[in-house]
């Protein structure tokens, strides 16, 4: 591990060997245990996200600021989580909380509007101009739910259509298929339509059709069987959860045509792909959907998400439009802090910081594939702009199926993991990388030469 990754100082006498023992040792009886233990009494699971939950116990941050986050122990550590790809500047960015700061000052949330709001609408639209309306909300998820009864205001049909195992939120329609397994996802040309949650209606479940990521043939056939009660086609053009591979140009050139022929909205989901590009990854993919969701970077690492798109769809929301049939607000929607914060970090995230940071993340997905090599480990990477993940499988997932991890791949990939924190560096739970703008190339040094190591204990293993 490079000196610059160093998750806490050497003590006399210790080696790399029995560093993690160490380590280990020291969590058990310190600060964090005496949390999680207080957490667990009051907090199912201890945590309000099981995201957060980490063996034998949770991280618990005591600050950060850039690339690194320092513990309530602390040990510092890279951070190439993010807050789940969300801090696109990493953390306490000083535009970010000056800005923050001084709205602070004048107030956190009114029950009246703000010019703020309005200058961060204007932003977006500048960045695609696609965005011709904008309505912001709260979350990721907030923002997926409003695109989609916003489809069904507009078409007056009741049914979504969404690929296998994409990840949109928590929202009964959008959790169908999100997480299936073999013994209930069905065949390919008919995927099963699985409820995340134990007690989801059935009702709910039945209004969605289900697809298989990537496969035109097959996602056509299913949408033609259901095009009169369509409202719209939900996609990610690079779903996490699916694998983190971009969809196939042809692919989603097929998902525009039919829904266009059809009287069909296509909303695209950019809640964690708007890094990708200036104008988000639609831009790489030269597609105009109806409506795209967005979230996650658009708050500076404040809670948001906003639904944008065609005037005459988003009129829906707008009470002095004759089309108005969705009445809808939102106590904090479009706080000034939220928003303010988004309009600095996007702001300062120009196309310049857009090129520099995916060129630097490009680098660490080819020197993560070059150690692959080099250790003869069962690996391999997906990925594009500032984002990629590591697969403990030889070829590189096209769609949910392939990308589902086997008992014995999960159990690799708990071990990577576990050796990247000790190493001090914090990757996303499913062993991705979102970049931020502090890093740099010796950042990318240390994380490769974690890996490296890391991809040697594997190989040492099979």
């Amino acid at each position: 591990m490079s000196g610059s990754a160093r998750a806490r100082p050497f003590v006399v006498g210790e080696t790399l060997g029995n560093r993690s023992r160490i380590m280990s040792t020291q969590i058990e009886t310190t600060r964090s245990a005496e949390l999680y233990e207080r957490a667990m009494r009051i907090l199912p699971g201890g945590v309000s996200r099981n995201a957060a939950l980490h063996d034998p116990h949770p991280l618990y941050a005591e600050r950060a600021e850039g690339c690194r986050l320092t513990d309530v122990e602390g040990v510092t550590r890279i951070d190439f989580a993010n807050n789940m790809a969300s801090l696109i500047h990493g953390h306490a960015d000083a535009d970010m909380i000056r800005t923050v700061t001084e709205q602070l000052r004048r107030g956190t949330a009114f029950s009246v509007a703000t010019e703020v709001e309005i200058r961060c609408a204007e932003h977006l639209r500048m960045r695609n101009a696609g965005f011709e309306r904008l309505r912001f909300v709260n979350s990721g998820t907030e923002a997926l739910m409003v695109g989609v009864k916003v489809a069904r205001a507009f078409t007056g049909r009741p049914m979504i259509a969404k690929a296998e195992g994409a990840y949109h939120g928590g929202y009964d329609y959008l959790e169908v298929s999100q997480a299936p397994t073999p013994a209930n996802w069905g065949s390919l040309d008919e995927p099963g339509r699985v409820p995340l949650v134990h007690g989801t209606p059935r009702s709910a479940v039945d209004e969605v059709v289900v697809v298989p990521f990537n496969q035109i043939d097959r996602t056509i056939a299913l949408l033609d069987r259901v095009k009169d009660r369509l409202s719209c086609v939900v996609i990610d053009l690079m779903p996490h959860r699916v694998g983190l591979n971009p969809a196939d140009p042809a692919y989603v050139a097929a998902l525009r045509d039919w829904t266009e022929r059809n009287g069909v909205l296509l909303l695209i989901d950019e809640v964690i792909t708007f890094r990708s590009c200036y104008g988000g990854l639609q831009e790489e993919y030269g597609v105009k959907p109806d409506l795209t969701a967005l979230g996650k970077m658009i708050g500076g690492g404040f809670p948001i998400g906003a639904i944008a798109g065609r005037a005459e769809i988003m009129d829906v929301l707008n009470p002095r439009s004759p089309r108005y049939v969705f009445p809808h607000s939102g106590t904090f929607s479009a706080n000034p802090v939220s928003v303010g914060a988004g309009l600095s970090t996007m702001m300062k995230f120009d196309r310049a910081a857009v090129d520099r940071l995916n060129e630097l993340a490009s680098v660490a997905r080819r020197r993560t594939e070059e150690a692959i090599r080099e250790t003869g480990v069962t690996a391999s990477v997906t990925g594009a702009g500032s984002m990629f993940r590591i697969h403990l499988k030889p070829t590189p997932p096209r769609d949910y199926r392939e990308a589902y991890l086997s008992a014995e791949e999960n159990k690799r990939l708990k071990v990577l993991l576990s050796h990247m924190f000790e190493e001090g560096f914090i990757l996303i739970n499913s062993g991705s990388v979102a970049m931020s703008t502090p890093m740099t190339m010796s950042e990318v040094d240390g994380l490769i030469g974690a890996l490296r190591s890391g991809f040697r204990k594997l190989a040492a293993m099979a």
